[in-house]
């Protein structure tokens, strides 16, 4: 049987450009279409500027390469992206934000098919960001791949209205309103049009299916994270238990339980939380004196946050499978998560699973590993043991062996 050839789409730099490289990687790269990039366009130029001349945004997107992809395979769509990205910052409300995705989801496909698919006989997209590709290309015969990035809207809005009821204060009610439920519509039609939907964990698995999406489509295929993560951690340094999040610090990761956990444990431990915030400014005051907020770290620095922790904390609400959770597990740190993470975290032992807003679990699990310093050695060595299933090279391997079975 012929391999086929993948028409990519994607929007933005998603777990940086890991399914095109993949791919390419396979022989399986027709052509990979995306948004803004720092390898064609003007913000190719922008590469000339000194660093000292950089700000933290500039830099953000200089960092957008494909990496191991080549320039003649990409297409970048810089004015829709540019245009995109000035749109997200205006509407930053649930309403607004699903209202700007949608069209330009819309836009962004219908600009793939004016320029035409190429020689591809399958295209690869995302949730939400796919349809009218789909479409098209089932109309001319090509076999249709998606990934489901997280659990579909509808189910992550049930699961956050929970949250709101729980943390009123961490945000306002449950977003509602005709986009979010078009946004809703448009990712469960996507389904429809599919001949195989991808899945990160077991978790959006479950959700899909609960949302009457078919299962015979889904197959899960767990992520994998670039080797060098890999750390020579030495010995574990004095003082109280190092506790390390990385993510957007708010509701949707689980940040309250952090800091209800954190109360919990007191100077026992000291947490640091890595990410941009969107915390209510009216609960910032309530913050622990052992949580640290350091906000966004570039990703060349990122490694010195997994090398000052003990242990990786991550109590999410609804995720797809969370890439932190691989990086952390490669770097020798255990994970204390959730089952909504969509982590492959063995529980008892590579870290611990622990129930969604349950800070007590969370803080019980830390108080253990305070307690018992040779379970955490015991742990880590597990975590570092992890290193070959988390990593890039076994993720291609089980993409590439689900993408076989796609029909011609």
């Amino acid at each position: 049987m012929l391999k086929h050839r993948f028409l990519v789409a994607q929007l933005g730099a998603r777990m940086h450009y890991a399914i095109p490289r993949m791919l390419y990687e396979g022989g399986r790269l027709e052509r990979f279409y995306t948004d803004i990039c720092a390898v064609q366009g003007w913000p190719r130029l922008l590469r000339m500027l000194p660093v000292s001349l950089r700000p933290s945004g500039l830099r953000r997107l200089l960092g957008r390469v494909p990496h191991g992809v080549p320039n003649g395979k990409i297409s970048a769509l810089t004015s829709l992206g540019w245009a995109y990205s000035r749109a997200r910052t205006r509407g930053r409300a649930s309403e607004q934000a699903a209202e700007v995705h949608i069209a330009f989801g819309k836009k962004f496909c219908e600009t793939i098919l004016q320029k035409g698919l190429g020689k591809a006989t399958a295209t690869y997209t995302f949730n939400s960001a796919g349809l009218e590709l789909m479409r098209a290309a089932k109309q001319i015969g090509l076999s249709t791949v998606m990934e489901q990035t997280i659990a579909p809207r509808a189910v992550e809005l049930e699961i956050l209205a929970e949250a709101v009821q729980r943390y009123p204060g961490w945000a306002k009610a449950t977003p509602s309103g005709p986009y979010i439920n078009a946004f809703i519509a448009r990712e469960e039609e996507e389904w429809q049009h599919a001949d195989l939907i991808l899945c990160g964990s077991e978790f959006v698995y479950s959700a899909v299916v609960s949302r009457g999406g078919p299962v015979d489509k889904c197959r899960v295929v767990p992520y994998g994270v670039d080797n060098l993560f890999q750390l020579d951690r030495g010995p574990r340094r004095p003082g109280p238990l190092r506790v390390l999040t990385v993510g957007e610090v708010g509701l949707r990761k689980g940040s309250p339980v952090v800091w209800e956990a954190a109360k919990m444990v007191g100077e026992q431990a000291r947490f640091r939380m890595v990410g941009g915030q969107v915390v209510p400014f009216e609960m910032l005051k309530n913050k622990p004196a052992n949580v640290e907020l350091v906000g966004v770290v570039p990703r060349s620095d990122i490694l010195e946050q997994y090398r000052w922790a003990d242990v990786f904390l991550l109590p999410s609400l609804c995720e797809g499978s969370a890439t932190v959770i691989y990086e952390a597990l490669m770097s020798g740190l255990p994970v204390i998560c959730t089952k909504n993470s969509g982590s492959i975290v063995e529980d008892g032992i590579s870290g611990f699973i622990v129930p969604t807003l349950d800070p007590i679990q969370v803080a019980e699990c830390i108080l253990t590993l305070v307690r018992q310093l040779k379970r955490l050695v015991e742990l880590s060595t597990a975590a570092r043991a992890c290193a070959e299933s988390v990593g890039i090279s076994t993720y291609r391997q089980r993409l590439l062996a689900t993408l076989e079975k796609l029909p011609r």
